[in-house]
């Protein structure tokens, strides 16, 4: 027999909690689990009250102590507070705690460990060598392995990053390795998408590094992962993206590393003529947006669009205490605890506003524009006068790139599910949110407005869903300005 629902009330609004005295989990940690669940979901708003303690406890037989012990838990993560007569009233997830304020977006990021701006590295290259072509979305060289002075080179490293632990999680949980199939595919797309700002969609080699800790990653993983590599590898070269293995490395680094981390390396080779050299973005050019959530044509399934960056603060803001408590190698022991694992969702639950689980949503294999660049490269290739892969740094990753512009981008996308999933659950601000997640559309092709309905029907020849999503102008001042426009609101931001 189930037991009856724990309710309190706020306002005119009656919501339950299921207690299971049973449980391995204590009374009070599901009571706080639960509340939480609800403040982050909106289920309970700001200012609602709850019930007194007392009544509470008469009228479910919990004792008033578990009730107290309960409220204040919540009362520390800043969630309720507590109000003379009144008892508790619900704050909000985003609202300042008891006695520690509650960290923005980017400095729990930060504290997490990662960079949304990577402003550390940008500054340790800064007096290198910029390769041939400066303005280039990659740093690009002579052709030193032949010689060529008609070619260039250029070499390129990324990975999963952190996005492996969620598979991690998922292979736990169920005991499924085919989910590092996905894994394998975001290393390699975080680097050949790169590839295509630069012209690069054919004669490619790749290398990659498989990290891991042995005692928790075994055969059946490896066999995912490389497995999995030449698959995708072999589904790109049927869309016409000539990209190769040259064979990799797994390495047994325990000590390093917990789990595992999946990396890449892609190298080719290209005609200088060929190149895209970032030049073109200008002033008076519109901004192509090529969707990151649907499903193409070349897809086996649904893409959520979450790619591979901000996947550090996805995972700790959207996932449960439950993680925390069962996988502490899958964060730092070091990070603060109230950064590690706080949101309401565990990988199997429904993620709102979508077909997707939210395991499923965080997990989609991140989607490659290759076959679309490809094809529009090798039919229109004088009307593309510049590409920006909206990877790290989100919807700022184009303030790199050309002199003196202003970025507007006034009609964006729909903003997919799970990017409203994140938003709502950590009450990220809206700015950090197009900073640190591309929001719905990961490339970018910059080329004339009569041209872009090509772009558009070239995008869509693949599935993938494709507009107009803004402009270049004239900025004043000398630096590149970003101007994102989200509702009513007006988000502006300016280049390093």
């Amino acid at each position: 027999m189930a037991p009856p629902p724990f309710l309190y009330y706020a306002r005119d609004t009656v919501f339950d909690f299921r207690l299971d005295p049973q449980a391995k989990l204590p009374v009070f940690r599901q009571i706080v689990d639960q509340m939480h669940f609800a403040i982050a979901t909106g289920a309970l708003g700001p200012g609602q009250r709850v019930t007194s303690l007392r009544t509470l406890s008469a009228r479910h037989g919990v004792a008033i102590n578990t009730l107290v012990k309960a409220f204040k838990v919540l009362e520390q993560r800043g969630l309720v507070r507590a109000v003379a007569r009144s008892g508790y009233r619900v704050v909000g997830a985003g609202a300042p705690d008891s006695g520690r304020r509650r960290q923005g977006t980017t400095s729990r990021y930060a504290a997490r460990g990662v960079s949304a701006t990577k402003k550390e590295v940008h500054g340790a290259i800064a007096t290198l060598d910029p390769g041939l072509y400066p303005g280039a979305f990659c740093k690009i060289t002579e052709d030193y392995l032949t010689g060529d002075p008609d070619l260039c080179s250029v070499i390129h490293a990324d990975g999963s990053g952190t996005k492996s632990l969620l598979a991690y999680l998922h292979y736990r949980e169920t005991g499924d390795p085919a989910v590092f199939r996905g894994i394998a595919q975001d290393s390699l797309v975080m680097n050949l998408d790169d590839l295509l700002c630069v012209g690069v969609t054919d004669r490619i080699l790749v290398s990659t590094t498989i990290n891991r800790n042995a005692k928790r990653i075994g055969a059946e993983v490896l066999q995912e992962l490389i497995l999995g590599t030449e698959a995708y590898l072999a589904r790109l070269r049927e869309h016409g993206v000539g990209i190769y293995s040259g064979g990799g490395e797994t390495a047994d680094v325990g000590d390093l590393t917990r789990t595992a981390v999946v990396d890449s390396c892609c190298c080719a080779t290209l005609p200088k003529s060929d190149v895209i050299d970032g030049s073109g973005i200008r002033p008076g050019l519109v901004i192509v947006g090529l969707a990151s959530s649907g499903q193409a044509h070349y897809e086996d399934r649904e893409n959520s669009g979450i790619g591979s960056n901000g996947l550090t603060s996805a995972r700790h803001d959207l996932l449960s205490s439950h993680y925390r408590k069962r996988y502490p190698e899958t964060f730092d022991p070091g990070i603060d605890p109230a950064l590690i694992y706080t949101g309401p969702y565990r990988l199997s639950d429904a993620l709102p506003g979508s077909r997707q689980s939210v395991g499923e949503a965080l997990l989609s294999p991140t989607r490659s524009y290759a076959p679309v660049i490809r094809a529009l490269l090798t039919a229109e290739r004088r009307l593309v006068k510049g590409l920006v892969h909206c990877s790290g740094g989100g919807q700022t990753k184009c303030l790199r790139f050309g002199r003196t512009v202003h970025f507007v981008k006034d009609s964006l996308l729909p903003i997919p599910p799970i990017f409203k999933a994140i938003q709502r659950a950590s009450k990220t601000s809206w700015k950090e949110m197009y900073q640190v997640y591309n929001m719905g559309h990961r490339m970018e092709v910059y080329c004339t407005a009569r041209d872009a309905r090509r772009v558009i029907e070239a995008a869509r020849d693949f599935g993938i869903m494709a507009r107009v999503i803004g402009r270049t102008e004239r900025a004043s001042g000398g630096k590149n300005h970003l101007t994102v426009c989200h509702g009513s609101k007006r988000l502006t931001y300016d280049a390093p």
